[in-house]
Parts: structure tokens; C-alpha cells; sequence
């Protein structure tokens, strides 16, 4: 009989292994995104087939409404769980969970939105699919066994895939990951980013065509029209802040409606009024889009000034009444509006401004503001309008109306929750390694307990027998009291007599400040700075002792987690 051969196996390294997963999940993200996209159409088109007088404004007070159930029924008694503001949920996924995302965010956000969305729902396509991207990439690298760090990485390869796939634009998918998405990106991370772009928006290209998705006839920019874009510049970082305030606002107010369906029911009835009052408030709103850089609209721009200041109310509306879908979409259609309105006003006035370049500049300058991602904006509309031709007066209007904002807000639309809450990962390494800390990682319990009412006698044989510097006193039930320390025992330690009628409580001090279990780690770092403490006592919510803190151990665990995100492959 002839020797049987082995067969050897062969080893991938994680870095080789990251390297074509990411292309793996460019390809599936890509995927997703040309299913979203067909999935509104289909919806959309089936509609109209269903709705022939879909041409008359009152259909327009039934289907919204009637998406948002859908939707609303779906994620209630299908999918159970929250999954909307999908990039937000990006964000609380890299900083509280590990990168860990559901299974189910790979079908449930693109299933839900374009249902939303081809009902005519006024939300945009582009956050349910990061969120998607965002799953196929953190799940893919779980399920192949990579560590935190690579899925991480693979968390933003997917995103990136997701903007690609559906703007067909590789380098906004990259830029909008970097800024938006993961608060540190290595050199040896690009690499996996670009594959994953490039590869999404290859698939876009195979299933949706080369054309730009903006694509227009442009005018030359013109030297003499500075000034009007430093005007519109200012114009939109105002507009900005409106769009940003009043929608976080506004979901705040609604989100106080504890009843679902009638939550529904408001949200419903106020969207089908708007969108019959303003039909390019209907769905995404990119038809309108194009007639705007085509020129087709003529007259007054006043319509256009009450489409902006509406979409807001739409948009919200849509997602608090169940609907599925982002600020993505309706931040490029309200630029792109308010973009028309300052130029036509200017022409108005006398000037002589190309209307669609503002339009799209005014696109750039809207998502600069809002989403506080600048580099984004700028090269996302090159990209999706080959407008490369415009990078200055699009450099210009995003950095001013980016430093607009940044004067009275220091948050994006995505990031200003995640901020209050003490969660949010950031540019600032020190910022990102206190948000990624957690306190009861930090707690050790090996101290030994000593009862409020033991006598000093009742003690002497656990503090001797222990090398611990400090004891936690507690009451009967386990609540903290205060702390015993060796120097507050060591002048009665040989004076036996004294050891019945001496108590611990006669002994024991107050701790400088508590802790909570789940406090932040920023507020831990200033009890510690303020009381010049070396170690503080954790408590749960009850008060009962759970162990303590020091300050040793917090500096340890602070230098370990600068070390991992700063280092490089």
C-alpha cells in the first residue's frame, strides 16, 4: 500500500487574511448597495403600476404612511431591535460593543429602508447601507476569528464599501470612514480601505453603469465668484445648524409619545400633508435634485426656501414614525436646494452666478456642516458629478461653512448623542482611549471587608493575616461605610486593652469621593486628579462595595489601550 501524504496546511497571517477579507466585504457591501438601490426602484415603480394616479398630490397623503407601518411592524414583531440612525449605531458599535454588530443589520436596514424609502418616505438610502456594510464587515471578521483591532478595521472596510457601492465614489467611501467612522486609521489600515472601495464600487460599475450619478453639463469656474460662495458658504453653515439642532429636537419631542402606533399615526398624517403640499419632499427627492442641475425650474425661489426648512420636519417625521432611513440622503438634497435658492436669489439681484454648480457646491458645503466631515463632502461630489473642475469653489464653500458651524457646535448630526453620553471615540487619542476604558474592568475586590460594628479585637486577626494597606467597611447589608486604613490601626494595634471597646467605626474614615460602576472613565480620571487620591471604592447602584480603583491600575490600563490604537502593523 502506498504512504498516505498529508496534506499541509496552510497558515494565512491575520494581516494577509484582513487583506482579503476586506476585498470580500468591498464585493458584498457593493452587493448590498445595488440591491438597496434596485430594491427603491422596484418598490417605487410597483407602486406606481398599483397608484396609476400616483400624478395627483393625494396619493401622496397615503403611501409614506403606509411604508412607515410596514416598516414599523417589521422591526417590531420581526426584527426587535432599534435600527435606525444606522451610522450613529456604527459609531456606539466601534466605542461600547467590541465592533460587534447583529447579524440580522446585514438584510434588516436594507429590507426596511427601501420599503420606507419606496413608499415615498423622506429619508435617504445611504445610513441603512453603512450600517449594512458595516455588518457584513465586522461579522465576516468575527466569524474568521480576527482580533478586535482587524475587525475593527474590516467595521470601517465594509462602510467604506457601502459609500463606494452606492455613490460609486471609492475615495469618499475611504475619506468618509476616516472622518466619520473610525477615530484612528494607520497607514497599514489604508490599504484594506482601498480594497474595499475599490472593489464596491467596481461591482456598481458592473451592475449600475460608469455614469456619474449627478452627472451635468458644468460651467467653468470663475475667479469673479468667490465672493458668492464665501457668501454661501456662511448661508449653508447656518443652515447647517438648523438642520442639525431642529432635527435632534424634533425627535426628542416626538420620541416622548410613548405609543407606538399613535406615534405612527401623527407622524403619518403630518408627512402626508407636507409631501402633498411640497411633492419633492416625496421619498429621496433626487429626482428634484436633477431638475435643479438641469435648470428646469424658473420663477421665484421661495417654494425652494419652504422645501428647505420642511425636509427637516419630513425627514424626522419618516424615522420617529417608524420608518427606516438616514440624514444622509435629505443633508445632499437640502444643500443642493439651498444651493439653488442663494443663486437664483444673486441672479435676482443682478448677478450672474451658474446656477448648477451652486447646486452642487451648495451639496458639498450642506454635508461639510452637518456631518462635520469636510474632506468627504468635497471629493464626494467631485466624484458623483465628475466635477472635478469645481474642487476649488467646493474646497472653499465646505471649509467655510465648516468653520460656520464648528463655531456654535462642536458635534456632527451623527455624533452629538453618542458625545452626551460619554461614548464617543475621537481624533484625540487621549479622548478615544478614556471613551474605550471601562470602569468595572477596572474594579479589583482584594481587599478584605471588615464590619462597621467588629470591635478592634474582632479584626486584629484579619489584618494581620492580610498584606492589604486598606480595608472597606461595610454595614450588614454590604453597603460601603468608609475605609479603614493600616495607619489609622497602627497606634492601638499593641494595646490590647483597648481591643473590646474600640470600634471600627470609632476608627474608620470617609472615602474621599465614590465611584459608580458604570461611570465614565473621563469623570473617573477627575475624582482621582481632584482628590489626589491613590485608590477610590466602586459602588454599585444600591451603594453596596464592589472593590476599588487605583491609581496605579488606571494608569496601567490607560497606557496598554494608547499603546494597541496607536500602534502599527
Amino acid at each position: 500500500m502506498a504512504p498516505v501524504t498529508m496534506i499541509p496546511q496552510i497558515k494565512i497571517s491575520e494581516r494577509n487574511k484582513l487583506l482579503l477579507l476586506s476585498l470580500a466585504t468591498g464585493v458584498c457591501s457593493g452587493l448590498a448597495a445595488v440591491l438597496l438601490t434596485w430594491s427603491i426602484s422596484f418598490v417605487g415603480s410597483h407602486l406606481g403600476n398599483v397608484f396609476p394616479g400616483r400624478d395627483s398630490n393625494w396619493i401622496y397623503l397615503l403611501l409614506p404612511g403606509m411604508g412607515m407601518l410596514i416598516a414599523y411592524l417589521l422591526v417590531r414583531y420581526v426584527i426587535r431591535d432599534n435600527i435606525g440612525h444606522g451610522v450613529t449605531r456604527v459609531l456606539v458599535a466601534v466605542s461600547r460593543n467590541e465592533s460587534r454588530i447583529k447579524p440580522h443589520n446585514i438584510w434588516s436596514s436594507v429590507l426596511t429602508s427601501s420599503i420606507t424609502i419606496g413608499f415615498g418616505g423622506s429619508v435617504g438610502a445611504e445610513a441603512p447601507i453603512v450600517y449594512t456594510g458595516a455588518a457584513i464587515g465586522s461579522n465576516l471578521g468575527r466569524w474568521c476569528g480576527l482580533s478586535h483591532r482587524s475587525v475593527t478595521i474590516l467595521l470601517g472596510c465594509g462602510a467604506a464599501g457601502a459609500v463606494a457601492g452606492i455613490f460609486k465614489a471609492p475615495l469618499a467611501g475611504v475619506l468618509f470612514t476616516i472622518e466619520i467612522l473610525l477615530f484612528n486609521v494607520s497607514m497599514s489600515s489604508m490599504l484594506p480601505l482601498l480594497m474595499s472601495t475599490i472593489s464596491a464600487t467596481v461591482v456598481a460599475y458592473i451592475f449600475r453603469g460608469q455614469t456619474p450619478m449627478f452627472a451635468c453639463d458644468l460651467t467653468a469656474f470663475s475667479m469673479s465668484n468667490i465672493p458668492f460662495y464665501l457668501i454661501m458658504g456662511v448661508t449653508i453653515g447656518f443652515c447647517s445648524l438648523y438642520f442639525t439642532k431642529f432635527t435632534l429636537w424634533l425627535e426628542d419631542r416626538i420620541g416622548k409619545i410613548g405609543n407606538g402606533y399613535l406615534r405612527w399615526l401623527i407622524c403619518s398624517a403630518g408627512l402626508g400633508l407636507l409631501i402633498y403640499l411640497f411633492p419633492p419632499l416625496y421619498g429621496q427627492g433626487y429626482d428634484s435634485l436633477h431638475a435643479l442641475l438641469n435648470g428646469e425650474y424658473a420663477g421665484l425661489p421661495l417654494f425652494f426656501v419652504l422645501v428647505f426648512l420642511f425636509k427637516v420636519v419630513a425627514m424626522t417625521l419618516t424615522n420617529a414614525g417608524g420608518g427606516v432611513g438616514g440624514t444622509f440622503g435629505p443633508t445632499l438634497f437640502e444643500g443642493a436646494v439651498m444651493g439653488f435658492v442663494v443663486a437664483r436669489f444673486i441672479n435676482m439681484a443682478g448677478g450672474d452666478v451658474p446656477e448648477a454648480n451652486f447646486v452642487l457646491v451648495g451639496m458639498a458645503a450642506m454635508m461639510a456642516g452637518v456631518m462635520q466631515a469636510p474632506m468627504t463632502a468635497i471629493f464626494l461630489i467631485a466624484e458623483i458629478s465628475g466635477g472635478y473642475g469645481l474642487l476649488i469653489p467646493l474646497i472653499l464653500t465646505s471649509t467655510v461653512s465648516f468653520g460656520t458651524v464648528r463655531i456654535f457646535e462642536k458635534y456632527s448630526i451623527y455624533t452629538k448623542r453618542i458625545a452626551q453620553s460619554g461614548d464617543l471615540l475621537t481624533h484625540d487619542n487621549d479622548q478615544a482611549v478614556l471613551a474605550l476604558l471601562q470602569t468595572r474592568d477596572l474594579v479589583r475586590d482584594k481587599y478584605p471587608r471588615v464590619g462597621v460594628d467588629s470591635t478592634l479585637g474582632d479584626i486584629m486577626k484579619t489584618v494581620s493575616e492580610s498584606t492589604a494597606a486598606v480595608f472597606p467597611v461595610l454595614d450588614s447589608d454590604g453597603r460601603f461605610q468608609g475605609v479603614l486604613e493600616m495607619d489609622d490601626l497602627r497606634k492601638y494595634m499593641f494595646k490590647p486593652g483597648q481591643y473590646k471597646s474600640l470600634r471600627v467605626y470609632n476608627l474608620m474614615h470617609d472615602a474621599p469621593v465614590c465611584i459608580e460602576e458604570n461611570e465614565k472613565m473621563d469623570s473617573v480620571v477627575s475624582k482621582f486628579d481632584a482628590t489626589d487620591a491613590w485608590r477610590l471604592p466602586v459602588l454599585d447602584t444600591d451603594g453596596k462595595y464592589l472593590g476599588f480603583i487605583s491609581r496605579s491600575r488606571l494608569l496601567m490600563a490607560y497606557r496598554s489601550e494608547l499603546k494597541e490604537i496607536s500602534s502599527e502593523d
